[in-house]
């Protein structure tokens, strides 16, 4: 396989920058039909190097004149200022290549766990999933669940070995842990060609000729291998034409293969790429992004392996009371469906949203209905609103070049729409439709913060609504009883990146630390006197009442029981009484914190009848309260939920442990899918704070888990 010389698209103008976003930037590149578009995920932990991946591709097929640097914050699709401070990939970025009329939307998606969120949101705009493993780093346990997530829905795989030019790179042993963690189908297309103990070229298996990249980029047309070639490779060849054999269609293929038979090179070609588009088969291919190694042939994988739009199915649809609405096709000509995978707020234009098309053709100057519904738990609420299609985008990374139009499978950029959040299903507004939302991770770290002063007020909340409409794994929450402002995240890096896009918005603010809203309570029963009297002349106050307190069982609430006699206060103000009562254990006693679990009884008390109001017998009500709490003892109570907890089995130990030191108790274990113990227990939430960074640190970053509040108990006495 080669597709050497196909360097036929422009160049890019520039790197990301203001005059990049503009209207008059250079054009992009719009596909015609389905069948000449191909959406590929990048896949891997942080650190394998997709994004320098991405550079490499560019570089060969003459997109960009030199490739960039992380280091440097260069490289085309790390241009978010997080990014370039974290080194890091932190949000979903996507590269169109044009390779011999197909257009590949290379989607770069994040490694770090904390961005579980944006990969999600590539796999869903995805056609096909390119899984990189760093030659030096090898895969982790993250990579090895989210090809198990792809095996599930059956989305078409291939792996890109990284860095195999790299000192301490081990080619052979990674391919080894590869076959070992995705399955026997994971077999090498090409292998590496040494000389003198560096890498100068591939040998391709099939055809049995030898890509020279002695001197960087390849140019020259492929040569034969040599003897000594063949012979080395003999081994790994006999092992891929029986896999792709073993996935053919042509039953008399195997037995002629066994009997001798030559099969032709042709005859293996199709059958492995009709083998990969179905996601049974997944070649392996080494590349390196330093000398470009392997990026032709990797870019061959794509544009003749990889499937169509056409052939990957459609999300479920429905219209907006959520009945089902007919079956979608991938038919440029069919109703408008397209989906908005992720928002962003640029300087220049705005709310930004990037739009995979799934149905139909977005074109500029179009009419369109915006829905979002089914995340009002993560603070989105429904919304359905009309708007119109001022200007279409084919994104670059941060760069956005103009093109009239998206067909249905093509990916492309809005700028402009008010309402867009991410998630929503953009449609026609004669049939407006709703595309079936994809899954999410809950996020589990809260991060408090205030803003610095009473002007900053507005802008905070200004701009944490443009964050959050394009972030669905942020969920903000204002607490009721903490009164904090809390953002929860999935983890500390993700935590700094919405810290500093709210900064980078002119917000002024500091986080705080998290107050768990505790409750109190009776420890014991206790008697109260409240006595409210004053006389300063004119119209007086006075109203006396005695109480008697009592705890109940925990998730009792509250009783008020009358046990006066005679009308020693009279009817009219025994509500009072209970109001005031009830003011005061919203107050609380102790700390701050709501009373609870209380059975209150009024037994007695004095009434003037001019004096006595339903003001007066309210304050007399919650001063009786206090001094009841003083008399008594007041106790603490902390909110505990039930964690279930999912770890690899050589984790369960370490987990177990750690729950102890959390003050947690185990309730159960179960199996769950594959070498995975789900672990039940019951943890206050003081002690889950941090635990979404602190099991990942503790599990490799494989651990993962679900909390969902239980009840209050008292806090242990120090």
């Amino acid at each position: 396989m080669s597709v050497k010389g196909a360097k036929d698209a422009a160049r890019i103008p520039g790197r990301s920058g203001p005059e990049s976003r503009r209207g008059d930037a250079a054009a992009g590149f719009a596909a015609d039909s389905p069948d000449q578009v191909r959406n590929v995920a990048l896949i891997g932990h942080s650190g394998a190097g997709k994004t320098l991946l991405i550079e490499a591709l560019l570089a060969a097929h003459g997109m960009i004149s030199r490739k960039g640097s992380i280091a440097d914050g260069t490289t085309v699709s790390d241009s978010d200022p997080a990014a370039v401070r974290q080194q890091r990939s932190v949000g979903l970025a996507v590269v169109p290549l044009l390779i011999n009329g197909i257009k590949v939307n290379v989607l770069d998606t994040p490694g770090y766990p904390d961005f579980i969120g944006e990969l999600r949101a590539g796999l869903r705009a995805a056609d096909a999933a390119l899984f990189v493993v760093s030659a030096v780093d090898g895969i982790d346990a993250t990579t090895t669940g989210l090809w198990g997530e792809c095996e599930r829905v059956g989305m078409p795989r291939a792996v890109a070995i990284t860095r195999v030019d790299h000192p301490r790179a081990d080619y052979d042993g990674v391919l080894a842990a590869c076959q070992q963690a995705f399955g026997e189908s994971v077999v090498p297309l090409y292998v590496p060609v040494r000389s003198a103990g560096e890498i100068t070229g591939l040998l391709g298996l099939l055809q049995g000729t030898v890509s020279d990249y002695s001197e960087g980029e390849a140019g020259a047309p492929p040569r034969d291998a040599d003897p000594g070639e063949l012979s080395g490779s003999e081994a790994a060849r006999g092992q891929l034409i029986e896999g792709i054999i073993a996935e053919s269609e042509d039953e008399t293929l195997m037995d002629r293969y066994l009997g001798g038979e030559d099969i032709d090179t042709d005859v293996l070609v199709t059958d492995l790429e009709t083998a990969v588009a179905r996601g049974s088969f997944f070649p392996v291919l080494p590349t390196s992004a330093v000398t470009g190694l392997g990026a032709a042939e990797l870019m061959e994988v794509l544009t003749r392996a990889f499937p169509s739009p056409l052939e990957h199915g459609l999300p479920e649809v429905t219209d907006l009371s959520g009945a089902p609405a007919a079956e979608l096709a991938c038919d440029p000509a069919g109703p408008l469906a397209a989906e908005v995978v992720r928002t962003t707020v640029d300087p220049f234009l705005g709310r930004v949203c990037l739009v995979r098309v799934f149905s139909g053709t977005l074109r500029e100057d179009t009419p369109v209905h915006v829905a979002g519904h089914g995340l009002a738990d993560r603070g989105h609420q429904d919304h359905d609103t009309d708007e119109r299609v001022t200007h279409l985008y084919s994104p670059l990374g941060a760069n956005l070049r103009p093109v009239a139009q998206c067909v249905a499978g093509d990916i492309c950029a809005l700028a402009k729409l008010g309402s867009a959040e991410t998630g929503d299903t953009i449609s026609s507004r004669e049939q407006p439709l709703l595309l079936s939302t994809w899954e999410m991770p809950e996020p589990l770290m809260p991060v408090a913060v205030e803003a610095d002063s009473r002007s900053d007020e507005d802008a905070l909340s200004r701009s944490l609504a443009k964050v959050a409409a394009g972030d669905p794994t942020l969920r903000v929450e204002r607490n009721a009883e903490t009164h904090q402002l809390i953002l929860w995240c999935m983890g500390e890096a993700h935590a700094d990146v919405v810290l500093d896009r709210l900064r980078e918005q002119g917000v002024k603010l500091h986080t705080q630390d998290v107050v768990t809203p505790l409750r109190e309570t009776f420890a014991g029963p206790a008697t109260g006197h409240g006595r409210h009297v004053k006389q300063s002349g004119g119209h007086g106050q006075y109203a006396v009442c005695d109480i008697n307190v009592e705890p109940l069982a925990r998730g009792g609430g509250f009783e008020f029981i009358d046990k006066t006699v005679g009308g020693v206060i009279p009817g009219t103000f025994i509500s009072s009484v209970e109001k005031g009562v009830r003011t005061q254990m919203q107050k609380g006693l102790a700390a701050g914190f709501p009373v609870v679990d209380l059975r209150v009884t009024l037994v007695g008390g004095k009434a003037h009848s001019v004096d006595s109001s339903d003001a007066a017998f309210q304050a007399a009500g919650a001063l009786a309260l206090r001094e009841a709490a003083a008399a008594g003892r007041i106790k603490l109570l902390e909110p505990v939920s039930t964690v279930s907890i999912t770890v690899s089995d050589e984790h369960v130990g370490a987990v177990m442990s750690d729950l102890s030191g959390r003050r947690g108790r185990l309730t159960g274990t179960a199996t769950a899918d594959g070498e995975l113990t789900e672990i039940s227990a019951e943890v206050p939430d003081q002690e889950l704070l941090r635990y979404a960074v602190e099991l990942r640190a503790l599990t490799a970053g494989t651990g993962r888990f679900r909390r969902r509040y239980l009840r209050h108990e008292p806090v242990p006495s120090t």
